[in-house]
Protein backbone atom coordinates (compact mmCIF):
# COMPACT_ATOMS: atom_id res chain seq x y z
CA UNK A 1 0.00 0.00 0.00
CA UNK A 2 2.87 2.39 0.81
CA UNK A 3 4.42 1.79 -2.61
CA UNK A 4 1.05 2.53 -4.20
CA UNK A 5 0.76 5.83 -2.30
CA UNK A 6 4.32 6.77 -3.25
CA UNK A 7 3.61 6.06 -6.92
CA UNK A 8 0.46 8.20 -6.84
CA UNK A 9 2.31 10.94 -4.96
CA UNK A 10 5.06 11.10 -7.57
CA UNK A 11 2.49 11.32 -10.37
CA UNK A 12 0.71 14.14 -8.52
CA UNK A 13 3.94 16.06 -8.06
CA UNK A 14 4.80 15.73 -11.75
CA UNK A 15 1.41 17.20 -12.74
CA UNK A 16 2.35 20.56 -11.15
CA UNK A 17 6.11 20.92 -11.67
CA UNK A 18 6.24 24.65 -10.87
CA UNK A 19 4.36 24.34 -7.57
CA UNK A 20 6.37 21.22 -6.70
CA UNK A 21 9.67 23.04 -7.36
CA UNK A 22 8.58 26.02 -5.25
CA UNK A 23 7.59 23.82 -2.30
CA UNK A 24 10.77 21.72 -2.46
CA UNK A 25 12.84 24.89 -2.82
CA UNK A 26 11.23 26.55 0.19
CA UNK A 27 11.93 23.55 2.41
CA UNK A 28 15.45 23.12 0.97
CA UNK A 29 16.44 26.72 1.69
CA UNK A 30 14.99 26.56 5.21
CA UNK A 31 16.79 23.28 5.94
CA UNK A 32 20.10 24.60 4.51
CA UNK A 33 20.06 27.67 6.76
CA UNK A 34 18.96 25.65 9.78
CA UNK A 35 21.57 22.94 9.13
CA UNK A 36 24.38 25.50 8.90
CA UNK A 37 23.43 27.18 12.18
CA UNK A 38 22.82 23.84 13.92
CA UNK A 39 26.14 22.45 12.65
CA UNK A 40 28.12 25.37 14.04
CA UNK A 41 26.18 25.36 17.32
CA UNK A 42 26.61 21.59 17.79
CA UNK A 43 30.36 21.65 17.17
CA UNK A 44 30.99 24.69 19.35
CA UNK A 45 28.90 23.35 22.24
CA UNK A 46 30.36 19.83 22.23
CA UNK A 47 32.84 18.42 24.74
CA UNK A 48 35.64 16.67 22.82
CA UNK A 49 36.89 15.03 26.03
CA UNK A 50 33.51 13.97 27.44
CA UNK A 51 34.76 10.40 28.02
CA UNK A 52 37.45 11.74 30.41
CA UNK A 53 35.45 14.59 31.87
CA UNK A 54 35.67 13.25 35.44
CA UNK A 55 39.46 12.91 35.59
CA UNK A 56 40.89 15.94 33.72
CA UNK A 57 40.85 19.36 35.42
CA UNK A 58 41.90 22.90 34.55
CA UNK A 59 43.85 24.68 37.31
CA UNK A 60 43.19 28.26 38.44
CA UNK A 61 44.71 30.53 41.10
CA UNK A 62 43.75 34.14 41.75
CA UNK A 63 46.92 36.25 41.81
CA UNK A 64 45.19 39.27 40.22
CA UNK A 65 44.96 42.93 41.24
CA UNK A 66 43.67 43.15 44.85
CA UNK A 67 41.67 46.27 43.91
CA UNK A 68 39.85 44.96 40.86
CA UNK A 69 38.63 41.52 39.75
CA UNK A 70 40.17 39.80 36.78
CA UNK A 71 36.83 39.77 34.89
CA UNK A 72 34.42 42.59 35.67
CA UNK A 73 31.37 40.63 34.46
CA UNK A 74 32.31 37.65 36.64
CA UNK A 75 34.20 38.90 39.70
CA UNK A 76 33.94 35.46 41.29
CA UNK A 77 36.33 33.96 38.72
CA UNK A 78 40.11 33.67 38.87
CA UNK A 79 42.34 34.15 35.80
CA UNK A 80 42.18 31.32 33.29
CA UNK A 81 45.96 31.12 33.07
CA UNK A 82 48.84 31.00 35.55
CA UNK A 83 52.12 32.79 36.02
CA UNK A 84 55.24 30.87 35.06
CA UNK A 85 56.35 30.29 38.66
CA UNK A 86 52.88 29.09 39.72
CA UNK A 87 52.69 26.77 36.73
CA UNK A 88 56.07 25.31 37.66
CA UNK A 89 54.81 24.73 41.20
CA UNK A 90 51.85 22.79 39.80
CA UNK A 91 54.21 20.77 37.61
CA UNK A 92 56.43 19.94 40.59
CA UNK A 93 53.58 18.35 42.56
CA UNK A 94 53.59 14.54 42.59
CA UNK A 95 49.87 14.29 43.45
CA UNK A 96 48.38 14.33 39.91
CA UNK A 97 48.60 11.24 37.76
CA UNK A 98 49.58 13.52 34.88
CA UNK A 99 50.36 17.24 34.73
CA UNK A 100 50.49 19.56 31.74
CA UNK A 101 51.61 23.18 31.64
CA UNK A 102 51.78 24.69 28.19
CA UNK A 103 51.89 27.73 25.97
CA UNK A 104 52.15 28.70 22.31
CA UNK A 105 55.01 30.28 20.40
CA UNK A 106 55.58 31.30 16.79
CA UNK A 107 58.53 29.86 14.88
CA UNK A 108 59.66 29.63 11.27
CA UNK A 109 59.16 26.00 10.24
CA UNK A 110 61.15 24.76 7.27
CA UNK A 111 61.71 21.37 5.64
CA UNK A 112 65.02 19.54 6.02
CA UNK A 113 67.82 20.19 3.55
CA UNK A 114 67.15 18.51 0.24
CA UNK A 115 63.36 18.81 0.31
CA UNK A 116 62.42 21.28 -2.40
CA UNK A 117 58.76 20.50 -3.06
CA UNK A 118 56.55 23.50 -3.82
CA UNK A 119 54.41 22.68 -0.79
CA UNK A 120 57.43 22.51 1.53
CA UNK A 121 58.29 26.21 1.69
CA UNK A 122 59.22 27.75 5.07
CA UNK A 123 56.31 29.41 6.88
CA UNK A 124 55.45 31.00 10.22
CA UNK A 125 54.12 28.14 12.32
CA UNK A 126 52.33 28.05 15.66
CA UNK A 127 54.03 25.57 17.98
CA UNK A 128 52.74 24.32 21.32
CA UNK A 129 55.33 23.91 24.06
CA UNK A 130 54.24 21.21 26.50
CA UNK A 131 55.43 18.26 28.57
CA UNK A 132 54.82 14.82 27.00
CA UNK A 133 51.82 14.17 29.30
CA UNK A 134 49.81 16.39 26.95
CA UNK A 135 49.29 13.57 24.47
CA UNK A 136 47.93 10.78 26.71
CA UNK A 137 45.98 13.21 28.92
CA UNK A 138 44.03 14.60 25.98
CA UNK A 139 43.85 11.37 23.96
CA UNK A 140 45.82 12.80 21.05
CA UNK A 141 46.03 10.16 18.26
CA UNK A 142 49.33 9.29 16.58
CA UNK A 143 49.83 8.06 13.04
CA UNK A 144 53.56 7.42 13.44
CA UNK A 145 55.80 7.29 16.49
CA UNK A 146 54.76 8.90 19.75
CA UNK A 147 55.64 11.66 22.24
CA UNK A 148 59.09 12.29 23.64
CA UNK A 149 59.91 10.91 27.10
CA UNK A 150 60.46 12.66 30.44
CA UNK A 151 64.22 12.52 29.98
CA UNK A 152 63.99 14.45 26.71
CA UNK A 153 61.69 16.95 28.42
CA UNK A 154 64.09 17.53 31.30
CA UNK A 155 66.98 18.02 28.87
CA UNK A 156 64.88 20.25 26.57
CA UNK A 157 65.92 18.10 23.62
CA UNK A 158 65.38 19.30 20.06
CA UNK A 159 62.49 16.93 19.31
CA UNK A 160 59.13 17.60 17.71
CA UNK A 161 55.76 15.96 17.14
CA UNK A 162 54.47 17.07 13.74
CA UNK A 163 50.88 17.63 12.75
CA UNK A 164 49.52 15.34 10.03
CA UNK A 165 49.21 18.28 7.62
CA UNK A 166 52.84 19.32 7.95
CA UNK A 167 54.04 15.75 7.68
CA UNK A 168 52.20 15.50 4.37
CA UNK A 169 53.59 18.87 3.31
CA UNK A 170 57.23 18.04 4.11
CA UNK A 171 57.40 14.26 3.72
CA UNK A 172 54.47 13.35 1.50
CA UNK A 173 52.64 11.63 4.36
CA UNK A 174 55.35 9.00 4.87
CA UNK A 175 56.66 7.84 8.24
CA UNK A 176 59.03 10.70 9.08
CA UNK A 177 60.07 9.52 12.55
CA UNK A 178 63.82 10.08 12.90
CA UNK A 179 63.98 12.71 10.16
CA UNK A 180 64.67 16.39 10.73
CA UNK A 181 62.76 19.64 10.33
CA UNK A 182 63.93 23.16 11.06
CA UNK A 183 62.45 25.61 13.53
CA UNK A 184 64.11 29.04 13.50
CA UNK A 185 67.12 27.51 11.71
CA UNK A 186 67.58 24.87 14.42
CA UNK A 187 67.11 21.22 13.53
CA UNK A 188 64.50 19.17 15.40
CA UNK A 189 64.20 15.40 15.22
CA UNK A 190 60.71 14.11 14.50
CA UNK A 191 59.63 11.62 17.18
CA UNK A 192 55.96 11.39 16.25
CA UNK A 193 53.32 12.40 13.73
CA UNK A 194 49.73 13.06 14.74
CA UNK A 195 46.76 11.47 13.05
CA UNK A 196 43.61 13.53 12.42
CA UNK A 197 43.20 15.76 15.47
CA UNK A 198 40.68 18.61 15.33
CA UNK A 199 39.11 19.10 18.77
CA UNK A 200 36.23 21.57 18.48
CA UNK A 201 36.20 23.58 20.60
CA UNK A 202 39.92 23.47 21.41
CA UNK A 203 39.04 22.94 25.06
CA UNK A 204 42.57 22.94 26.47
CA UNK A 205 43.25 26.50 25.29
CA UNK A 206 39.90 28.26 24.73
CA UNK A 207 41.21 31.63 25.94
CA UNK A 208 43.63 31.70 22.99
CA UNK A 209 40.92 30.80 20.47
CA UNK A 210 38.30 28.12 21.06
CA UNK A 211 37.81 27.63 17.33
CA UNK A 212 41.46 27.81 16.27
CA UNK A 213 43.00 24.89 14.43
CA UNK A 214 45.51 22.68 16.31
CA UNK A 215 49.15 23.72 16.27
CA UNK A 216 51.62 22.86 13.51
CA UNK A 217 53.95 21.06 15.91
CA UNK A 218 54.66 20.27 19.56
CA UNK A 219 58.03 20.59 21.33
CA UNK A 220 59.24 20.22 24.95
CA UNK A 221 58.02 22.95 27.29
CA UNK A 222 61.48 23.53 28.75
CA UNK A 223 62.90 24.38 25.36
CA UNK A 224 60.99 27.65 25.36
CA UNK A 225 62.88 28.90 28.40
CA UNK A 226 66.23 27.62 27.11
CA UNK A 227 65.98 29.76 23.96
CA UNK A 228 63.80 32.53 25.45
CA UNK A 229 60.98 31.98 22.96
CA UNK A 230 58.25 34.57 23.26
CA UNK A 231 54.62 33.68 23.87
CA UNK A 232 52.22 33.68 20.90
CA UNK A 233 49.14 33.37 23.09
CA UNK A 234 47.26 35.53 25.59
CA UNK A 235 49.45 37.34 28.11
CA UNK A 236 47.73 39.42 30.80
CA UNK A 237 49.48 41.59 33.38
CA UNK A 238 47.92 43.76 36.06
CA UNK A 239 50.80 45.64 37.72
CA UNK A 240 53.71 47.73 36.40
CA UNK A 241 56.91 45.70 36.51
CA UNK A 242 60.38 46.19 35.09
CA UNK A 243 60.62 43.49 32.45
CA UNK A 244 64.10 44.12 31.09
CA UNK A 245 64.83 40.49 30.31
CA UNK A 246 63.10 37.22 29.59
CA UNK A 247 63.97 36.09 33.11
CA UNK A 248 62.17 39.15 34.50
CA UNK A 249 59.11 38.13 32.50
CA UNK A 250 59.23 34.58 33.88
CA UNK A 251 59.32 35.97 37.42
CA UNK A 252 56.53 38.50 36.84
CA UNK A 253 52.89 38.37 37.90
CA UNK A 254 51.76 38.11 34.26
CA UNK A 255 49.49 35.13 33.55
CA UNK A 256 50.14 33.26 30.29
CA UNK A 257 50.55 29.53 31.03
CA UNK A 258 47.70 27.00 30.77
CA UNK A 259 47.74 24.27 33.43
CA UNK A 260 45.84 20.96 33.49
CA UNK A 261 46.04 17.93 35.75
CA UNK A 262 44.72 14.40 35.63
CA UNK A 263 43.27 13.21 38.95
CA UNK A 264 41.72 9.76 38.74
CA UNK A 265 40.07 9.54 42.17
CA UNK A 266 38.01 11.93 44.33
CA UNK A 267 40.65 11.55 47.05
CA UNK A 268 43.32 12.90 44.71
CA UNK A 269 41.07 15.79 43.71
CA UNK A 270 40.68 16.76 47.37
CA UNK A 271 44.39 16.27 48.06
CA UNK A 272 45.48 18.41 45.13
CA UNK A 273 42.94 21.13 45.98
CA UNK A 274 44.44 21.22 49.49
CA UNK A 275 47.91 21.45 47.93
CA UNK A 276 46.86 24.47 45.85
CA UNK A 277 45.32 26.18 48.89
CA UNK A 278 48.47 25.52 50.89
CA UNK A 279 50.69 26.82 48.10
CA UNK A 280 48.73 30.08 47.79
CA UNK A 281 48.68 30.54 51.58
CA UNK A 282 52.46 30.12 51.64
CA UNK A 283 52.94 32.59 48.79
CA UNK A 284 50.87 35.18 50.64
CA UNK A 285 53.70 35.37 53.18
CA UNK A 286 55.90 36.77 50.39
CA UNK A 287 53.42 39.49 49.47
CA UNK A 288 51.79 37.64 46.57
CA UNK A 289 48.13 36.60 46.09
CA UNK A 290 46.71 39.66 47.84
CA UNK A 291 43.13 38.75 46.93
CA UNK A 292 41.06 36.36 49.08
CA UNK A 293 42.06 32.72 48.71
CA UNK A 294 40.60 31.40 45.48
CA UNK A 295 41.81 28.22 43.79
CA UNK A 296 39.72 26.08 41.50
CA UNK A 297 39.79 22.75 39.68
CA UNK A 298 37.33 22.62 36.78
CA UNK A 299 36.23 19.64 34.73
CA UNK A 300 36.30 20.09 30.97
CA UNK A 301 32.52 20.63 30.79
CA UNK A 302 32.69 23.22 33.58
CA UNK A 303 35.67 24.87 31.90
CA UNK A 304 33.82 25.28 28.60
CA UNK A 305 30.79 26.74 30.35
CA UNK A 306 32.91 29.07 32.48
CA UNK A 307 34.71 30.38 29.40
CA UNK A 308 31.36 30.97 27.66
CA UNK A 309 32.50 29.07 24.59
CA UNK A 310 28.87 28.91 23.45
CA UNK A 311 28.15 32.61 23.21
CA UNK A 312 24.67 34.15 23.20
CA UNK A 313 25.23 35.10 19.55
CA UNK A 314 25.34 31.40 18.63
CA UNK A 315 22.04 30.73 20.38
CA UNK A 316 20.44 33.75 18.74
CA UNK A 317 21.71 32.64 15.33
CA UNK A 318 20.23 29.17 15.84
CA UNK A 319 16.91 30.71 16.91
CA UNK A 320 16.81 32.95 13.83
CA UNK A 321 17.57 29.95 11.60
CA UNK A 322 14.68 28.00 13.12
CA UNK A 323 12.37 30.99 12.64
CA UNK A 324 13.46 31.21 9.01
CA UNK A 325 12.60 27.53 8.58
CA UNK A 326 9.16 28.23 10.10
CA UNK A 327 8.60 31.02 7.55
CA UNK A 328 9.55 28.63 4.75
CA UNK A 329 7.06 26.10 6.10
CA UNK A 330 4.28 28.70 6.16
CA UNK A 331 5.00 29.42 2.51
CA UNK A 332 4.85 25.70 1.82
CA UNK A 333 1.47 25.47 3.56
CA UNK A 334 0.10 28.15 1.24
CA UNK A 335 1.46 26.38 -1.83
CA UNK A 336 0.03 23.05 -0.67
CA UNK A 337 -3.39 24.63 -0.16
CA UNK A 338 -3.26 25.94 -3.71
CA UNK A 339 -2.12 22.57 -5.09
CA UNK A 340 -4.66 20.47 -3.18
CA UNK A 341 -7.49 22.87 -4.01
CA UNK A 342 -6.66 22.48 -7.67
CA UNK A 343 -6.94 18.70 -7.28
CA UNK A 344 -10.36 18.84 -5.59
CA UNK A 345 -12.12 17.29 -8.58
CA UNK A 346 -9.73 14.32 -8.67
CA UNK A 347 -10.14 13.76 -4.93
CA UNK A 348 -13.93 13.94 -5.28
CA UNK A 349 -13.80 11.29 -8.01
CA UNK A 350 -11.72 9.02 -5.77
CA UNK A 351 -14.24 9.48 -2.96
CA UNK A 352 -17.11 8.61 -5.33
CA UNK A 353 -15.31 5.43 -6.35
CA UNK A 354 -15.07 4.30 -2.73
CA UNK A 355 -11.88 5.81 -1.33
CA UNK A 356 -12.23 6.57 2.38
CA UNK A 357 -11.15 9.77 4.05
CA UNK A 358 -8.38 7.83 5.82
CA UNK A 359 -7.03 6.64 2.47
CA UNK A 360 -7.16 10.19 1.06
CA UNK A 361 -5.37 11.42 4.17
CA UNK A 362 -2.61 8.80 3.88
CA UNK A 363 -2.19 9.55 0.17
CA UNK A 364 -1.65 13.26 0.71
CA UNK A 365 0.55 12.81 3.79
CA UNK A 366 2.82 10.52 1.74
CA UNK A 367 2.91 13.19 -0.96
CA UNK A 368 3.96 15.96 1.45
CA UNK A 369 6.47 13.59 3.05
CA UNK A 370 8.05 13.12 -0.40
CA UNK A 371 8.25 16.89 -0.73
CA UNK A 372 9.87 17.16 2.70
CA UNK A 373 12.45 14.43 2.12
CA UNK A 374 13.37 15.76 -1.33
CA UNK A 375 13.69 19.27 0.09
CA UNK A 376 15.78 17.89 2.94
CA UNK A 377 18.24 16.09 0.64
CA UNK A 378 18.65 19.22 -1.49
CA UNK A 379 18.87 21.35 1.68
CA UNK A 380 21.71 19.20 3.04
CA UNK A 381 23.57 19.72 -0.23
CA UNK A 382 22.95 23.47 -0.08
CA UNK A 383 24.00 23.53 3.57
CA UNK A 384 27.24 21.74 2.71
CA UNK A 385 27.95 24.31 -0.02
CA UNK A 386 27.19 27.09 2.45
CA UNK A 387 29.67 25.61 4.93
CA UNK A 388 32.27 25.43 2.15
CA UNK A 389 31.67 29.11 1.43
CA UNK A 390 32.06 29.95 5.12
CA UNK A 391 35.29 27.93 5.20
CA UNK A 392 36.69 30.05 2.38
CA UNK A 393 35.55 33.24 4.08
CA UNK A 394 36.78 32.36 7.58
CA UNK A 395 39.91 30.25 7.20
CA UNK A 396 40.72 30.51 10.93
CA UNK A 397 37.46 28.67 11.74
CA UNK A 398 37.91 25.79 9.31
CA UNK A 399 37.23 23.12 11.94
CA UNK A 400 33.78 24.56 12.67
CA UNK A 401 32.74 24.53 9.01
CA UNK A 402 33.17 20.77 8.57
CA UNK A 403 29.78 19.11 8.15
CA UNK A 404 28.90 16.94 11.11
CA UNK A 405 26.98 14.10 9.46
CA UNK A 406 24.98 13.45 12.61
CA UNK A 407 23.65 16.99 12.13
CA UNK A 408 22.94 16.08 8.49
CA UNK A 409 20.82 13.14 9.60
CA UNK A 410 18.99 15.38 12.06
CA UNK A 411 18.36 17.85 9.23
CA UNK A 412 16.97 15.06 7.04
CA UNK A 413 14.62 13.92 9.82
CA UNK A 414 13.68 17.55 10.44
CA UNK A 415 12.80 18.01 6.77
CA UNK A 416 10.52 14.97 6.89
CA UNK A 417 8.78 16.25 10.02
CA UNK A 418 8.61 19.76 8.55
CA UNK A 419 7.01 18.47 5.36
CA UNK A 420 4.41 16.47 7.25
CA UNK A 421 3.62 19.38 9.57
CA UNK A 422 3.28 21.73 6.61
CA UNK A 423 0.89 19.27 4.98
CA UNK A 424 -1.36 18.55 7.94
CA UNK A 425 -3.72 21.50 7.50
CA UNK A 426 -3.99 21.32 3.68
CA UNK A 427 -4.52 17.54 3.95
CA UNK A 428 -7.22 17.99 6.60
CA UNK A 429 -8.92 20.55 4.35
CA UNK A 430 -8.95 18.23 1.33
CA UNK A 431 -10.25 15.33 3.46
CA UNK A 432 -13.17 17.48 4.65
CA UNK A 433 -14.11 18.24 1.07
CA UNK A 434 -17.68 17.42 -0.01
CA UNK A 435 -17.35 15.66 -3.39
CA UNK A 436 -20.89 16.34 -4.74
CA UNK A 437 -20.36 19.94 -6.00
CA UNK A 438 -17.23 18.95 -7.90
CA UNK A 439 -18.78 15.81 -9.42
CA UNK A 440 -21.65 17.88 -10.88
CA UNK A 441 -19.16 19.91 -12.90
CA UNK A 442 -17.49 16.88 -14.45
Amino acid sequence: MLAYHIRLGLKSLRRNPVLTALMIGAIAIGIAVCLTALNVFTLVSSNPLAHRNDVVYAVQMDNWDPKEPWWDDHPELAPFELTYRDAKAVLASDIPDRTVIMRKTAMIMAPPDGVTAETAKPFVSVVRMTPPDFFPMFDVPFKYGGPWDDKAEAAADAVIVLSKENNEKFFGGEDSVGRMVKLDDREYRVVGVLDDYYPVPKFFDVNNGALDDPEDGYVPFERGQMFELQSAGNTNCWKPESLNSFRDFLNSECVWIQAWVELRTPAKVAEFKAFLDGYVTEQKKFGRFERPLKTKLSKVSEWLEMNEVVEDDNRVLLGIACMFLAVCLLNTVGLLLAKFSGAAAVVSLHRALGASRAMIFRQHIVEVALIGVTGGVIGIGLGWLLLLALRQLYNSYEAVTHLDWSVGLIALALSLVAGVLAGLYPTWRICRLQPAPYLKTQ
